[in-house]
């Protein structure tokens, strides 16, 4: 799991990002786009157009950290892109990475009774 200091919060970048970007375009993504500061010591989250993978950025007292995970199976829930940028809680970070969908928790389900 991810290592980040205790008072830190997570930025989730709605529209999809070219992947081949590395820590510079990243930052610079950050810090243009989103409108935050790189060096917070904040998550700020990426995902490619195909949603199978996923780059966290981090910056941790000394450089950048850079966090990959490509999904071989599946893809990334993600939201649409109403706005730059989302926020989330630690717990909606940990359900992304597992691959929950919470985006659509709060819709009524469909369920099919099996006989």
């Amino acid at each position: 799991m991810l290592f980040a200091p205790k008072n830190y919060r997570i930025f989730l970048r709605t529209e999809f990002t070219d992947m081949r970007k590395q820590i510079n375009g990243l930052s610079m993504i950050t810090q243009e786009l989103m409108e935050e500061d790189p060096f917070s010591g904040n998550l700020f989250m990426f995902c490619n157009k195909s949603r199978n993978l996923l780059k966290v950025l981090m910056w941790d007292r000394n450089g950048f950290c850079v966090y990959l995970k490509r999904l071989e199976k599946g893809k990334y829930p993600w939201p649409k892109a109403k706005q730059k940028m989302h926020e989330l809680t630690q717990a909606q970070l940990k359900m992304l990475l597992d691959g929950i969908d919470f985006w659509n928790a709060y819709e009524p389900l469909n369920y099919k009774k099996v006989i």
